[in-house]
């Protein structure tokens, strides 16, 4: 304890240290609810170590956004507009993650009729909560608002790359965090290099100042491509995590579709409640959707008997063809298409599990970058000369990490060309 600031000791960063508005915020319902939603939402029946959460994670990016604005004060040589909101950016970062549902990311690949918003829009309603409301109040009274549009990447605020962006710390701190509790060597990234390299470059084209990086720490920035890569591969889109994912998804997506819970139920709950208020609703309804859910797939979930891979198709198995997209989130059509496939497989309506996961901004880049000769240059999606190819490496990379796999609920036999004729069509064709 340090007046009336706090010492945190956190196994990735040693001490992260608290100030006063910070402690407030953390001692608050909302934010506390964040120690009971895992990181990883349903890794950790695949990693059991991966029982981290969102809350420690917060504390971990309010840690590294604390440290990379002192890196830009003592760098200095900007005028004082560049500055204007850095108050407010350490919570923002703080509290980037107040609005996620249980089990994290999962819910939010559902179709928009089954959960409120996604998780960043779901914040702005946590920020309404007297008590954080209160946390905030020495910060102004449009301190809520303004946090909550750097969470939602809405700011005019010249530091908002720094919660919300390509280089946004939210990133480097997870792709640690993650590898360390998951026992992988996959997230390995240059994190001191990186903030050492951080810089407010002014925007040639319109004269704004932002967050850039300077050309020496770009190699940095590839280390993050690389490790964001391999955790995707080997841990986010592990085919058991997928598994997994895909009948908790179903779980919902049915209690929601059978009126057994309200999707605005679905904001506050922890990981456990929310499964918890599911199994207590079907004990309480008599339907088949009801018994199908509590008396085969929650059991399932929580006792670890998770679908079977039937099909898996890389990216070489898709070479020359185009998956629908419809095919991608969970459409009605997809739906339609996986209980004709476990009709033909003697399988339950829902049984079948089509997953082709989409992160279409997993690599997304958009940066300035301090040249060497002084000059600033904005990488995007067409790169920057002298740079390697990031965008286009970035694309191929995202391009093998997705695998397009159909689970079922109790191991069954499909063949490839009974889903690549469903749901895949000739590249190019209309």
């Amino acid at each position: 304890m340090t007046g009336s600031g706090k010492l945190i000791r956190d196994p990735l960063w040693e001490t992260i240290r608290l100030d006063p508005t910070a402690v407030r915020i953390v001692d608050t319902a909302e934010f506390q609810r964040l120690r009971y939603i895992r990181q990883l939402g349903l890794a950790h029946l695949v990693y059991p170590g991966a029982t981290h959460t969102r809350f420690d994670h917060a504390l971990g990016v309010y840690h590294l956004t604390k440290t990379a604005l002192r890196h830009l004060r003592e760098r200095g040589g900007v005028p004082p507009e560049a500055w204007v909101g850095e108050e407010l950016v350490p919570y923002a970062a703080l509290l980037h993650d107040i609005g996620h549902y249980a089990y994290s990311h999962a819910l939010e690949e559902l179709e928009d009729d089954h959960i409120p918003a996604h998780h960043e829009e779901v914040s702005q309603r946590f920020f309404s909560s007297p008590s954080l409301r209160d946390a905030l109040a020495p910060l102004g009274l449009t301190a809520p608002d303004r946090i909550s549009e750097l969470i939602r990447g809405q700011s005019d605020i010249p530091l908002r790359g720094l919660v919300s962006g390509s280089l946004d710390l939210d990133k480097m701190e997870y792709l640690r965090r993650d590898a360390r509790f998951c026992g992988v060597p996959y997230g390995e990234v240059d994190v001191s290099r990186l903030l050492q390299g951080l810089q407010l470059l002014q925007d040639p084209k319109t004269g704004a100042y932002e967050v850039g990086v300077h050309e020496k720490a770009i190699a940095a920035l590839e280390s993050l491509l690389f490790a964001k890569y391999q955790m995707f591969r080997n841990v986010y889109w592990h085919h058991a995590v997928r598994s997994a994912t895909a009948l908790y998804k179903r779980i919902v997506e049915e209690s929601v579709r059978g009126g057994l819970i309200d999707p605005e139920e679905l904001i506050g709950p922890t990981d456990e409640e929310l499964l918890y208020q599911i199994g207590r609703r079907v004990l309480e309804e008599e339907s088949e959707v009801a018994d199908r859910i509590g008396g085969r797939w929650l059991p399932a979930l929580r006792h670890r008997k998770l679908p079977k891979r039937a099909v898996e198709l890389t990216a070489a198995d898709l070479a020359g063809r185009q998956v629908e997209d419809w095919a991608v989130g969970d459409s009605p059509w997809k739906r339609a298409v996986e209980d004709d496939l476990a009709a033909e497989v003697g399988l339950e309506p829902g049984e079948v599990f089509i997953d082709f996961p989409v992160k279409p901004a997993m690599f997304q880049l958009d940066v300035l970058v301090e040249r060497r000769d002084g000059s600033i240059q904005r990488l995007d999606v067409d790169g920057a000369e002298g740079i390697l190819d990031l965008p286009k490496v970035a694309r191929e990379l995202y391009t093998s990490a997705r695998v397009l796999r159909v689970f079922t609920f109790e191991r069954r036999e499909i063949s490839p060309e009974q889903v690549l004729d469903r749901i895949t069509r000739p590249a190019g064709a209309v």
